[in-house]
């Protein structure tokens, strides 16, 4: 239990249903939603719509979904809502173009987006409630706007330089040229517009016709190779969920093209470690953290990609030997060397919500356009943002995750579950781009090593050893911590805003309690009734 003296919040309890978001307009409309007899879907999509509304720098319709369901009683199920590239898009094109690396604003960061047809899918499937009336909400929230909360104007105002390179985006996003301003009402008429025709017409609605025609147009008029041909093929995969049994916890998480795989084999790497012995907030525990995220980043480097395309070896990398391998190469006393790794994006944020219904349904849901704004690129006539989930390619011809047709690219979203005794207890997640691994591993040694409660394992103070080499320190970490991995060999920096934001929710079948918390560095709540 938190020192109630201190500043912070405590896990919110319920019987019949409980949301967890990081946007209180959207966590509202899943509890709506449940209350209204709609089941863990229906409210984790009409929650996740109302972000793309209200937290439009986090997420968007023009962006990608993943999710993981836990249908009472039944086996976890895993969908890739993951956009591919254009059927164009080769790496000789881009050598002849003379472009050596995808960048963020340019139309070829831009892959086809994979919402739309993912929520349509999951409704369709595991839903009581259609695309149509899911989507309510979110109209009226683009229609009628919506007030600016903190985290969302700070997020804002970062991104000004970006949304100002897009006529339209500059328009929607910088009313009278600034960032809105906490408290100030936002509204997107073309975006309300855009959900209307697709709450008619489903999922058809984005893909083809006026919607998709206004996307690529814009898209092709900078250079990019996207075709109606690409958005008509546009569809989204049933997964088979793949896990790892963590000290009694079986944590499962999308198979790859994500990178949920590397969250499993940092847990492996720390099973190998008495981590309970440690304080939570001391020297070797971020330093073993540190050394795994190091070793399972390079593998995911070197070996994740769209296994539609190439062979990634899974089993390998999951494997008890080499887990073993890469628990031998750490050395408690100082820093490995750091390797210089191929060219791979910065952490940037998203959207993670969880959802537990009446019946202990379970959704585990994440919704990204990746990059604060995606590309920065909207569509002139839909106001749908675009995605620059492109950028997790490389352009080398010999490495797995180099672009091609119709290829996905490396991918930074993983809904997380976590199940006991054969029994799903909680869907989780940890957003933050790159960091998500990380996020996922930190939170959930905080409970099962630490003992630390839903809550508090989130607020927690946060580090990543970045892609770059440098080590982000959250100001709540103390000073001597900070000191002590600096004397091992670390070089620590402070990281650009908070690091990352999750959401869990614990599912006692025994008090017949759900139990959620919410992220601290976010705007968001968890609510039950």
């Amino acid at each position: 239990m938190r020192d109630l003296e201190r500043p912070g919040r405590s896990p919110v309890h319920s019987t019949h249903g409980m949301a967890a978001t990081s946007q209180p307009l959207a966590t509202l409309t899943a509890i709506n939603v449940l209350q209204d007899g709609g089941n863990a879907m229906d409210a984790a999509v009409a929650a996740c719509a109302v972000q793309c509304v209200v937290e439009p720098g986090s997420t968007g319709i023009g962006g990608d979904c993943f999710a993981l369901y836990a249908p009472a009683g039944g086996p976890i199920v895993g969908f890739n809502g993951s956009g591919r590239a254009p059927a164009a898009a080769t790496a000789d094109w881009y050598a002849e173009q003379g472009i050596a690396a995808i960048e963020r604003t340019t139309p070829h960061a831009v892959t086809v987006p994979g919402a739309i047809d993912a929520w349509s899918q999951l409704l369709a499937d595991h839903g009581t409630r259609s695309l149509g009336e899911v989507l309510g909400p979110a109209i009226g929230y683009a229609r009628d706007g919506y007030p600016v909360h903190s985290r969302t104007a700070h997020d804002f105002a970062l991104s000004a330089d970006i949304l100002m390179l897009d006529p339209t985006a500059a328009r929607i996003y910088l009313p009278g040229g600034l960032p809105p301003k906490v408290g100030t009402v936002h509204r997107q008429p073309e975006l309300a517009e855009t959900l209307a025709h697709i709450a008619e017409h489903g999922r058809d609605g984005f893909y083809h016709g006026h919607v998709a025609g206004d996307i690529v147009s814009h898209l092709r008029s900078l250079g990019g190779l996207h075709t109606l041909d690409d958005f008509a093929a546009a569809k989204g995969e049933y997964v088979q969920p793949i896990s790892v049994n963590y000290r009694g916890y079986d944590i499962y998480q999308c198979p790859p093209n994500g990178q949920g795989i590397t969250a499993l084999q940092m847990l492996n790497i720390l099973a190998h470690f008495d981590l309970g012995a440690l304080d939570p907030l001391s020297v070797d525990r971020f330093h073993l953290l540190i050394e795994a995220t190091r070793l399972a980043y390079r593998e995911r480097d070197t070996h994740l990609a769209d296994p539609g395309k190439v062979d990634v070896p899974v089993d390998m990398m999951l494997s008890g030997a080499r887990a073993s391998e890469f628990a031998g190469a750490i050395d408690m006393d100082r820093a490995m060397g750091f390797e210089p790794r191929r060219r791979v994006p910065e952490h940037v944020d998203t959207v993670y919500l969880c959802v537990v219904d009446k019946d202990l349904n379970a959704v585990s849901f994440i919704n990204s356009l990746f990059s604060n704004f995606g590309s920065g690129l909207c569509g002139p006539k839909t106001g749908v943002l675009l995605q620059n989930r492109g950028i997790g390619f490389v352009l080398d011809p010999d490495h797995p995750n180099c672009i091609a047709p119709h290829k996905r690219p490396l991918h930074t979203l993983i809904p997380g579950m976590v199940a006991k005794d054969g029994e799903v207890i909680m869907p989780f997640g940890v957003m933050g781009g790159h960091y998500q691994p990380v996020g996922h591993t930190t939170f959930l040694t905080n409970l099962i090593d630490f003992g630390l409660d839903l809550q508090e394992a989130i607020d927690s103070p946060r580090i990543f050893a970045t892609p770059g080499g440098k080590v982000e320190v959250e100001g709540t970490v103390p000073e001597d911590i900070a000191r002590g991995l600096e004397d091992r060999g670390h070089e620590l920096t402070a990281p650009a805003k908070p690091i990352g934001g999750g959401q869990a929710i614990r599912i006692d079948r025994d008090e017949g309690v759900l139990t959620g918390a919410s992220e601290p560095r976010k705007d968001g709540c968890a609510l039950g009734y």
